[in-house]
């Protein structure tokens, strides 16, 4: 995948085989970088995701 486009939404799968759509936020002044789930509403970063995942396509 080539670089990440801050506001853009990605289609991602978890390891459960789940897909969902984040949109990626860039990074945050702790160089973290941040989503938002587009279902949920709910911003997050990287760090505090315990599993696996996989960008499949950027949706926008």
């Amino acid at each position: 995948m080539n670089e990440l486009v801050e506001s853009a939404i990605y289609l991602v799968q978890l390891c459960s085989g789940e897909q969902r759509r984040w949109q990626y936020l860039g990074q945050d002044s702790l160089t973290r970088i941040a989503w938002r789930d587009m279902e949920t509403g709910r911003e997050f970063n990287e760090a505090s995701l315990m599993y696996v995942w996989e960008i499949i396509r950027r949706e926008q």
